[in-house]
């Protein structure tokens, strides 16, 4: 009992630090529009710390040391496939969002695509921001209800209050100087967990001679598996509504660049050393359920270090859910109660609507997460759906007069339904959801194209952007740009 009330005391210390910190700079948030962006440009080293923040809390943590404990090693692809997605969005993506001044990714395909994508866009990435926050809910009740011997149920609950209460303290400024913090003590809490592992099983040699041979194989998951995570990870990145509404704070398209590419060196070598916790576990902890794999080793080590280990980890949680309920509610704002409710622009109404939505996304997640049991499985599900999106999202800048714009809002539609269908039905045929999503576009988009009347393939730009969202380059406002090879 004494060890948990230390533990315990190290956690409400941390959290006391976070409250302090989104306390002094919630005067950033007075409006709508600061709640949302933060008020300020940042510095490109803090915007990839923010990003990589995003993807490795709880649900990333907690999910992959699970899979790890039964397939080994080559669970990190889980991870390693966002750090590479980056890397991709940083060379592809990340210059081209800041050039296109959008702070929604739905207001950015909707400058393609028209206001029937922008809508179904909203819908689809605020479900999958939902189905993200329920794993991270579920991997926070885990990790408290192991600490505290309490029943899960009531741990989910407990977390999910907690972080809403969190999140409607600031807007976009806390949540980036907050989640630096948490960057730094979530790499710190694996790294500690990783060498505590690694030296109670004998190093590389005692777990070599402990495990089995299959779960040193870099693709001991199975390569199907391995694409699978690379398709549903680097879409998500590609087309995710944080990512979209983070890169728009940098002050320039190069440093947006900058902090794309920054994330992916936070993100590979978590995901290495989150494996390489699973696998410990799996050798001291043999018989326990697998999501347990990460916190079972936490509560068996020195108190005061677990107490870091759970700060770090709750902060993840916390910063997780932040960005989730930010990015939410944004799009409702944006794309919804602006366009419907509030045509007018009441700066007032706009922010107490933003606020609510806040708690409102941080809620709704609680009675799902009671029921979730693989948490690496629901986060793939989130990925999936994003990665529908980031087909558009590639046509969008790359080829915007391939398809039509009924064919994206039928591809949106359409995606939203075979994906979970396919989810549900198990993975028929042993297909994987992640090539069903993003399948699902290319076709739709093709057949549109292959039928499509000439003369229908124009992309104009609105005097909004006077650069050329493809390549960056200034251009008249009003121009048209050639598709296909016609003008």
């Amino acid at each position: 009992m004494k060890s948990v009330w230390l533990v315990m005391l190290v956690v409400v210390a941390y959290m006391a630090v976070l409250a302090a910190i989104s306390y002094f700079v919630r005067r950033s948030s007075r409006t709508s529009e600061s709640f949302t962006s933060g008020g300020k440009a940042f510095p490109a080293v803090l915007i990839g710390v923010l990003l990589a923040s995003e993807f490795i809390g709880t649900s990333a943590s907690i999910g992959t040391a699970q899979e790890a404990y039964k397939v080994g090693i080559s669970a990190a692809w889980n991870i390693v496939a966002l750090g590479l997605g980056f890397i991709l969005f940083s060379w592809l993506l990340a210059k081209r969002f800041k050039t296109l001044g959008e702070i929604t990714i739905s207001g950015a395909l909707a400058r393609t695509y028209g206001e029937r994508v922008r809508t179904a866009t909203s819908v689809i990435m605020v479900c999958a921001l939902l189905i993200v926050a329920v794993s991270v809910y579920a991997s926070g009740g885990a990790i408290l209800a192991n600490l505290l011997q309490i029943d899960k149920s009531l741990a989910i609950v407990l977390v999910g209050v907690l972080a809403t209460l969190y999140v409607s303290i600031g807007g976009m400024r806390s949540v980036i100087y907050t989640n630096v913090v948490h960057t730094i003590v979530k790499l710190g809490s694996v790294v500690l967990l990783a060498v505590i592992g690694m030296s109670r099983v004998g190093g590389i040699s005692g777990l070599r001679a402990k495990l089995p041979e299959n779960m040193f194989s870099i693709d001991g998951v199975g390569w199907p598996q391995i694409f699978a995570w690379l398709i549903a990870g680097i879409g998500a990145i590609f087309a995710t509504q944080y990512v979209v509404q983070a890169i728009t704070t940098v002050e320039d398209p190069n440093k947006a660049r900058r902090a794309a590419f920054y994330s992916s060196l936070v993100l590979i070598p978590f995901g290495l050393l989150a494996a390489v916790v699973g696998m410990c576990s799996a050798v001291l902890y043999p018989k326990i359920n697998s999501i347990q794999a990460l916190p079972a080793l936490t509560a068996d080590i020195d108190p005061l270090l677990a107490g870091f280990v759970i700060a770090g980890l709750a902060g993840a949680m916390f910063g997780t859910i932040a960005a989730l309920t930010i990015g939410s509610s944004t799009l409702l704002l944006k794309d919804f109660y602006q366009r419907f409710f509030n045509p007018g622009q009441d700066a007032r109404k706009n922010l107490v609507f933003i606020r609510i939505a806040t708690v409102v996304t941080g809620v709704i997640p609680i009675s799902l997460a009671l029921t979730a049991s693989n948490v690496l499985t629901i986060t793939f599900l989130a990925k999936s759906l994003r990665a529908s999106l980031a087909v558009l999202v590639v046509l969008m800048f790359f080829k915007p007069g391939y398809g039509t714009r009924a064919g994206a809002f039928a591809s949106i539609i359409a995606s939203l339904v075979t994906t979970i269908g396919w989810f549900l039905a198990g993975n028929p045929y042993g297909i994987d959801n992640a090539y069903v999503a993003v399948a699902t576009p290319i076709v739709i988009m093709t057949i549109c194209q292959i039928f499509k009347p000439r003369g229908t393939d124009t992309l104009e730009l609105s005097p909004k952007n006077q650069q050329d969202p493809r390549t960056g380059d200034d251009v008249e406002p009003g121009a048209t740009l050639q598709a296909n090879g016609r003008t």
